[in-house]
């Protein structure tokens, strides 16, 4: 058992690599949580310090992103033979009123590469539509994000809207124009500056969120 290859790989951006070297330690016998946890997982989880670092920046940690699922492709169909299952269920989208989602769709990408199952609503999104997908995927989280000053109102009716239902979901905010103090005033459970400390917010918060089930 040799994942640091497969850690490596992927940290090479070597899409090509990191789904053989998935597939030798599957034929070598290695438990797939253990390939998904310490090597796909572990390789991003890497990724997002180096992008703390100021070592990555966006289109390294998108390029390790797709070398990475590329080796979820070749893992995915043997989860079958385990237990496995997402470490949460998050519903992302941007609000109403703007139509900006580069930043919304690097925190879903690295979100599934953190072992999470993501339902991504896309841009304009409405709260109801928050609501419902939420609802009907058992949401441990919702991600909303606003690139523009102008719907940051949206932003707060959203996650108003949220918080009057029956045992909401956790909500997470972001974006350009979003402080932390904004994020506590509209009553946001968890803020984070970019995608790197999405993911972090997000497992806290989920953790929260499965205990309290």
């Amino acid at each position: 058992m040799d994942l640091t290859k497969i850690v490596t790989s992927i940290l090479a951006f070597d899409e090509t690599a990191t789904a053989r070297y998935v597939q030798i330690e599957l034929d070598c016998g290695t438990d797939v949580m253990v390939i998904l946890n310490d090597g796909l997982i572990a390789a991003m989880d890497e990724v997002g310090k180096r992008y703390t670092q100021g070592i990555f920046f966006v289109p390294e940690m998108l390029m390790a992103a797709e070398a990475m699922k590329e080796g979820m492709s070749v893992l995915r169909p043997h989860f079958g033979d385990t237990d496995w299952a997402p470490r949460g269920s998050v519903v992302i989208g941007t609000v109403k009123g703007d139509q900006h989602d580069i930043g919304k769709n690097l925190v879903a990408t690295m979100l599934e590469c953190a072992g999470f199952s993501v339902i991504n609503l896309g841009k304009d999104v409405k709260a109801e539509t928050f609501i419902e997908a939420a609802q009907k995927n058992a949401a441990d989280l919702i991600a909303v994000s606003a690139l523009l000053t102008v719907t940051l109102g949206s932003m707060k009716a959203t996650v108003s809207k949220i918080a009057a239902e029956k045992n909401p979901p956790k909500v997470l905010v972001g974006g350009a124009p979003v402080t932390r103090a904004f994020a506590d005033s509209i009553g946001a459970d968890g803020y984070s500056i970019d995608a790197t400390g999405a993911v972090a917010v997000a497992r806290q918060l989920i953790e929260a969120r499965q205990k309290q089930r």
